[in-house]
């Protein structure tokens, strides 16, 4: 098995690419080791000391160092976790785990068109950088979104979300006058 890795714009992030199919239907996010009970993948990579958060997603697994530790001692670690994982024919994810982010019947129709960009034009961008963004609620014109994986405390992720997201949410959905990060 050949796992590549790539850079995201978080330096205290890496990207890592198995080759193979991560998560068949939406993503998920681990905060830490204590929330990682539904993934056998999460948790092997929590194993490894200065693992800070782990994001799955379709086609790559995203981690975050902490501070103190250095990529160069971390990476064959985490390089040995995916493949022990991969080989031992465990799922990434046990039992039923939900997508998110999909439209659904109770959105209204602005709600369900900035959802619609949020699926087809921002959530494959960001997903190159090794993150998501998930849309948690619009009210009075402000959209708010959740910042996942390589994008969560990413210096950049405040310029891309100001910048890039805002500018694309109000020009195709005139309602939209802000878009603000959740945590």
């Amino acid at each position: 098995m050949f796992i590549q890795t790539e850079q995201t714009p978080n330096p205290s992030t890496l990207k890592f690419l198995p080759g193979r199919v991560v998560m068949d239907k939406g993503t998920m996010d681990f905060a830490g080791a204590d929330t990682a009970a539904a993934s056998p993948l999460a948790k092997r990579l929590f194993a490894v000391e200065g693992v800070e958060r782990v994001f799955l997603g379709a086609d790559f697994v995203t981690v975050t160092k902490t501070s103190d530790k250095d990529w160069q001692i971390l990476k064959p670690s985490i390089l040995g976790g995916i493949m022990e994982h991969y080989t031992s024919g465990e799922p990434v994810i046990a039992g039923e785990a939900a997508a998110q982010g999909a439209a659904s019947e109770d959105d209204d129709e602005v709600v369900a068109q900035i959802k619609d960009l949020l699926e087809t034009r921002i959530r494959p961008a960001v997903a190159q950088d090794g993150g998501d963004i998930v849309f948690q609620d619009f009210r009075e014109g402000v959209v708010y979104l959740h910042m996942q994986g390589s994008c969560s405390g990413c210096p950049s992720s405040t310029a891309t979300l100001k910048m890039g997201i805002e500018n694309l949410l109000k020009h195709y959905v005139p309602e939209v006058v802000e878009v603000q990060a959740v945590q």
